[in-house]
């Protein structure tokens, strides 16, 4: 797995964060898109300052999120 794209906002009570985080401690190069329509969470919740993460907000056209996708794959790991 290269890269995971998800909501912030989760079934369960987890948030996509969490999800992230939780993947990440096993594969620590894995990239990670976090989409929301809810920007105030993104900032609540420090996405924006994690390393290997990108957040894209909704709603988004098709070309935008495989430009995202894109750019995620082509970036160096962090290892």
């Amino acid at each position: 797995m290269d890269l995971v794209l998800t909501d912030m906002v989760m079934p369960e009570g987890m948030t996509g964060l969490e999800l992230t985080e939780q993947l990440q401690a096993m594969k620590p190069d894995l990239k990670v898109i976090i989409s929301s329509g809810y920007s105030a969470e993104i900032v609540q919740g420090g996405v924006t300052d994690q390393p290997g993460i990108v957040y894209l907000p909704k709603p988004y056209e098709l070309e935008t999120l495989a430009k995202v996708v894109r750019t995620q794959l082509n970036q160096r790991s962090r290892m």
